[in-house]
């Protein structure tokens, strides 16, 4: 069994179209019925402002797969600390046994996160949007712009954020490593509805978007809500959109937006997963009028997807730690 460090699988999975067909090809397979995914294992520690998630999905004809455990802990930046960590255990699909530890720290369930936003955009979103607006100033939040630049050439990033310090900070290194101008708006419903792609990347408990804020022709990406206490979305707007995408229906009923949509007795008009929408077999965006949410609480193929193809390219390269059973 080998160790991997966060430093070597930063080297071998980053944030580009590689991966993001990784994450892709992963989609594709649960939307048609390639993969084994049971309910997320999900604890709230709302003493301490964190929440922990343990996921785990097997593909077939995939060698291995991955169980995740990723704690969340939403105040330590202000100890000095990243707010997500965890690791990634890969076990043989064949017999079971333990073939390695990927000790990412978060930094695969970051990345993953991220491009997942970019599959909801490149597939959902306007072509020719000018304007991205981003909902919170860490590290999602750079990461979900990042990755946006994969899939649409936008010409403006804004962004909101609770503590304007930090919104500050973001647009001081966005601008460089976007290269696009970059707004900071002291009042959230301006970016709304000044945005052609909204992100929100809050761990939020109460809505940060309200549905009259709204233009038409919006895509919203809302994956803060990964937790049935999170909410980043009324459900209001979950009624007005045209289209309402997630990654995985179950979840989304049980933890995230459409959770708090049904509990108001409220159901989108029409519903899809989203690699139902990649793979062709849903419809996504009908007109450039459309209003378009996309709710990501995240899925177990997705960490089996990029842990397996980071093992195999760590592997290459004679990475990782051997340690004695």
């Amino acid at each position: 069994m080998k160790i991997f460090s966060r430093a070597e699988l930063e080297h071998v999975f980053k944030l580009d179209t590689v991966a993001l067909g990784v994450i892709r090809n992963g989609f594709v397979a649960l939307a048609e019925d390639r993969v084994v995914i049971p309910p997320i294992l999900s604890m709230d520690v709302a003493e301490n402002n964190g929440d922990v998630d343990v996921k785990t999905a097997y593909i077939e004809g995939v060698p291995q797969f991955v169980i995740k455990v990723s704690p969340g802990f939403f105040d330590n930046p202000k100890l000095g600390l990243p707010s997500l960590n965890g690791l990634m255990i890969l076990f043989s699909s064949q017999t079971g046994l333990i073939e390695a530890l990927l000790l990412d720290k978060g930094y695969l369930t970051e990345i993953r996160t991220a491009l997942a936003g970019a599959l909801a955009a490149e597939n959902l979103a306007n072509p020719g949007i000018k304007t991205v607006g981003i909902i919170g100033a860490g590290a999602q939040a750079r990461l979900q712009a990042q990755a946006l630049k994969l899939v649409r050439k936008f010409e403006h990033l804004q962004v909101w954020s609770i503590v304007p310090e930090e919104a500050e900070d973001y647009r001081n290194e966005m601008e460089t490593v976007l290269g696009v101008p970059v707004t900071v708006q002291t009042e959230r419903n301006t970016l709304v509805e000044t945005s052609d792609l909204i992100v929100t990347t809050t761990p939020s408990r109460e809505p940060l978007i309200e549905a009259d804020c709204v233009r038409p022709g919006t895509h919203i990406t809302a994956m803060g809500s990964d937790q049935a206490e999170k909410n980043e979305l009324t459900p209001e707007l979950l009624k007005k959109a045209d289209c309402f995408v997630c990654d995985r229906i179950s979840q989304s009923e049980t933890l995230g937006e459409l959770h708090h949509a049904k509990d108001a007795g409220i159901t989108p008009e029409t519903i899809a997963e989203l690699g139902s929408v990649i793979s062709g077999k849903s419809s996504g965006r009908q007109s450039e009028a459309d209003i378009t949410i996309c709710d990501l609480t995240g899925t177990g193929v997705q960490d089996t997807a990029i842990a397996v193809y980071a093992f195999e390219q760590a592997t290459k390269l004679n990475f990782g730690k051997i340690i004695e059973e």
